[in-house]
């Protein structure tokens, strides 16, 4: 999958973008992008700030626009002074999905005032009445496309730069069809744990035709592993886990990257990693896993699913123990949204447990209920039934957010319960939890990493 630019809209922002370059009078409108830029194996352009100019001191026509270069300075003033790129925003109320030759004639001179004053290679774009954009970079003189605009939000809009002129972009494939596997092969997902949950997530992206598949996990096999693993077998008992994943599926897709990461996702080369993919999917057990992919999310604008699962016990009066509830959790985030820190699913007070158990084991003993089944020790537990319905729950969550097919709206779903034993599942809106933006959006890779000490480049001291 060749990709080199993408341009990455949180859902507010987006919002706020359209709202004023279609203020409903049909004239276009004009406004400044500024962003944060990524470059690792491809380049990402993270939206961070707005500067609108007002419509009152623009000349604007339906097909034509002019803009004092008051604001492209104020613009420039605020980007320079984070490091900033801008990108020159204007509407095109028309519904014309391409770059015209005014819109060339103009950029030749903005453009290059802009980089004058940044140093950064800028960018220009077009939005639509729809909020479709597309978007170029000027390295130089010369324009490269923006291969994707996403934006991130209840539902996950792609726009892809193809070429095509008209009114507009297609809309999105329709969901479990050969346009929805043609349209994934576009693009990137990371699954953080490949284990019981998570071989069966990376499983089902792999045979539905997701272009490129990074892989994180840090463990190796074991025998007690291979009853819920899949594609492991006793050959493959202490080889890593990615690495083994990463084989099964170049076995049976000729198409389509794998890319293997056997570091903890809590290290700086697993985080460097995940954050070139479009989309994240967490199938981790863990606080510290749960909290780098909430940061992740936050910090490099990716819509972020998080599944998990759990059977909690209790005592018989008689003695012995019985199954009190099956449950399993799909929890969808979005930047800018509630985290999953917002919504209980970890708190500082269990990251601070896990640190006491892997640091200071005398401190704290491990307990018993982190395993599978609460109360209980299990060293194989079976529970691939349990991770198979809630791995299958996820992705399909993530087709909905990509390729609508509901009959209601997504931001109803942000958090989806089934419990097996009750045989009920409980839904919860966005609106239901409390945002408190505990994650600063569209930091990038500034340092330290994810605003985590533990990440920062480590300097030697003379």
């Amino acid at each position: 999958m060749k990709r080199c630019h993408t341009l990455v809209l949180p859902a507010k922002l987006a919002d706020e973008l359209r709202a004023h370059l279609f203020p409903g009078d049909g004239l276009e409108a004009a406004a400044l992008l500024l962003c944060t830029v990524t470059s690792q194996r491809r380049r990402k352009w993270l939206g961070r700030e707005v500067v609108r100019v007002p419509h009152a001191e623009c000349t604007r026509q339906s097909d034509f626009i002019t803009w004092p270069g008051d604001y492209v300075e104020a613009a420039i003033d605020r980007a320079s002074a984070r490091g900033d790129a801008v990108i020159a925003v204007h509407s095109h109320p028309g519904g014309l999905f391409a770059f015209s030759d005014a819109d060339d004639e103009s950029d030749r001179v903005l453009m290059s005032a802009i980089r004058h004053g940044t140093d950064r290679a800028p960018g220009s774009a077009i939005m639509i009445p729809s909020g479709a954009m597309r978007a170029r970079v000027y390295e130089g003189d010369r324009a490269t496309p923006i291969d994707l605009v996403l934006k991130a939000g209840a539902d996950i809009e792609t726009w892809w730069d193809d070429g095509a002129t008209g009114s507009g972009p297609m809309k999105p494939a329709m969901a479990f069809t050969g346009d929805m596997r043609a349209s994934l092969s576009r693009l990137s997902v990371c699954v953080i744990g490949v284990s019981g949950t998570g071989s069966i997530v990376a499983e089902q992206l792999a045979r539905l035709g997701v272009g490129e598949i990074i892989l994180i996990d840090f463990d190796k096999i074991e025998e007690r592993n291979l009853n819920r693993i899949l594609n492991a077998t006793l050959a493959d008992i202490g080889a890593l886990k990615v690495e083994m994943f990463a084989d099964a599926i170049r076995r049976y897709r000729r198409d389509g990257g794998v890319i293997s990461v056997s570091h903890s996702v809590a290290t700086r080369d697993a985080v460097l990693a995940a954050c070139e993919a479009d989309i994240l999917v967490s199938c981790v057990d863990s606080a510290e896993g749960r909290h780098i992919a909430d940061r992740l999310s936050a910090c490099f604008a990716m819509p972020l699913f998080d599944v998990g699962v759990a059977i909690p016990t209790e005592p018989l009066p008689g003695g012995g123990r019985r199954i009190a509830e099956v449950y399993g959790r799909v929890d969808y985030v979005y930047p800018g949204g509630s985290s999953l820190m917002d919504r209980g699913v970890y708190d500082a007070a269990l990251l601070e447990a896990e640190y006491l158990a892997r640091a200071a084991p005398h401190a704290l003993a491990r307990k018993i209920a982190d395993g599978y089944l609460r109360g209980m020790a299990e060293e194989a537990p079976g529970v691939i039934t349990l991770n198979m319905r809630a791995a299958s729950a996820c992705v399909i969550e993530f087709i909905a957010r990509l390729f609508p097919f509901r009959e209601f709206a997504n931001e109803t779903r942000a958090r989806a319960i089934f419990m097996l034993a009750e045989g009920d599942e409980d839904i919860f809106a966005e609106s239901q939890f409390q945002n408190r933006h505990s994650f600063p959006v569209s930091e990038g890779a500034a340092e330290p990493l994810l605003g985590l000490p533990a990440l920062a480049v480590q300097r030697r001291v003379a």
